[in-house]
């Protein structure tokens, strides 16, 4: 069997990582109502003493004490990890694997990657090989960060070549989420381009999240739940559309909403063949934009609940005339089939692919950055930390627009023989 280490990083981190883990609590409360630790369990929780979970009721009804996420909480700040504690899950978490300071990085990636990933990084080192320890068959690493902050996007990025010089062999799985245009924190963008770099250098994986695309699905969500119409698009009882509901109630932004949906990572909830159309929908990407004007690389798709293998066979087939893959891979489609369904609905779809439609989302945050830098405009907060200097700026937005630029030669080469096709560094 093979498990799994989340590690939860600064304040958005830490709030995604807790829907997660209930969300994970749920489903295999749901399927395993007796609460026996099998191999299910096992990939993202450990037994701390071998005993029955539950009580012939729900796992998390039952002795939820004796199971252990597989998670390390990092954060600059104490708040969010303490609200943790406090909460429904505290005691599934192992209080020797957090790291917290009460100062935080002041939006300042520079303070989170250089100033504390240095003071840390033995005690993270500490509490990997802890987490490694407990493990049988340890598979991969995943990091849940957000760009824009300091905590996230600086010490985020730092634990990724930690983990690449420690663990080699194990796969770093990262899920960034990108500040929206009008995020509040002036900084974002020198944050985001310069986490951008370490991810391109230590990630083997990284899937992309607009702030602004979450704020679009819940508002079109919260749309319906007000009209009274969901008809058959969305679930009445979903998680996404109780914390919609609440949020109508609260008139704040939907943070609790957009949390949900990154940790269900599903980009539609409909009818079956409809819900294939819509994966590729503009309406239901996680990132603002449109995959069927654009160049496909490859395309994963992961299926939950009550569908066939001939379903999925025959909604490829129908889809792939109206989607253009580049030339040397044309059969570029993976499929994962998994009978178990989320709580709450009968069937799901996640899909995930390498695009070119990525490229207007790095565009813009390149433009942004670019609008900062040439006024200077608080850089000094940045330079005056040990180890930073300008051509770390330099050398970051380089390292950005060398991947827009393979971006555009991968654009360049549709309808282009495949003898004439340039050798090129994106990962399919």
């Amino acid at each position: 069997m093979t498990q799994s280490v989340v590690i939860q990083v600064g304040q958005c981190g830490n709030q995604i990582g807790c829907c997660f883990w209930d969300l994970a609590l749920r489903e295999h409360a749901a399927v395993n109502q007796k609460g026996i630790y099998d191999e299910a369990l096992s990939s993202f929780f450990r037994n701390v003493d071998a005993r029955v979970v539950g009580d012939g009721g729900s796992i998390s009804k039952g002795k939820i004490s004796s199971l252990k996420a597989r998670a390390i909480l990092i954060d600059m700040e104490e708040g969010v990890v303490n609200e943790i504690l406090q909460g429904p899950l505290r005691d599934v978490f192992d209080s020797k694997q957090l790291i917290t300071n009460v100062s935080g990085s002041g939006n300042n990636w520079a303070v989170g990657h250089k100033v504390f990933g240095s003071a840390y990084q033995e005690q993270i080192l500490e509490k990997l090989r802890k987490s490694a320890e407990h493990c049988d068959c340890l598979q991969c690493f995943f990091i849940i960060h957000s760009m824009g902050g300091g905590t996230g996007s600086g010490l985020g990025t730092f634990l990724l070549k930690v983990l690449e010089d420690e663990f080699p062999e194990v796969y770093r799985f990262v899920t960034s989420v990108y500040p929206s245009s009008e995020d509040d924190v002036i900084t974002s963008p020198y944050n985001s381009i310069l986490a951008m770099k370490e991810l391109s250098e230590h990630a083997d994986c990284v899937l992309p999240i607009d702030n602004q695309s979450l704020f679009d699905i819940i508002s079109k969500i919260d749309l319906m739940v007000n009209s009274g119409k969901l008809g058959a698009a969305v679930k009445p009882r979903s998680l996404v559309t109780a914390s919609a509901e609440a949020l109508r109630k609260r008139h704040k932004k939907p943070f609790d909403a957009m949390n949900n949906i990154v940790a269900n990572v599903l980009l539609s909830l409909t009818r079956l063949d409809q819900m294939f159309s819509d994966a590729f929908s503009k309406d239901h990407q996680l990132i603002r934009a449109n995959p069927r004007h654009s160049l496909y690389l490859a395309c994963a798709l992961m299926v939950r609940g009550d569908v066939q293998i001939s379903d999925l066979r025959r909604n490829i087939e129908r889809l792939k005339p109206s989607l253009q893959f580049v030339s040397w891979n044309q059969e570029g489609w993976k499929t994962s089939l998994c009978s178990v369904p989320p709580v709450g609905h009968s069937h799901s779809l996640l899909a995930l692919a390498n695009n070119t439609c990525v490229k207007p989302t790095f565009l813009e945050l390149r433009e942004r950055f670019t609008r900062l830098y040439k006024k200077k405009a608080h850089l000094h907060h940045y330079l005056q930390v040990d180890g930073m200097e300008e051509g770390c700026f330099t050398e970051a937005v380089s390292s950005l627009s060398a991947l827009i630029e393979e971006y555009d030669r991968l654009d360049a080469t549709k309808g282009m023989p495949v003898q004439n096709l340039p050798r090129l560094s994106i990962a399919v």
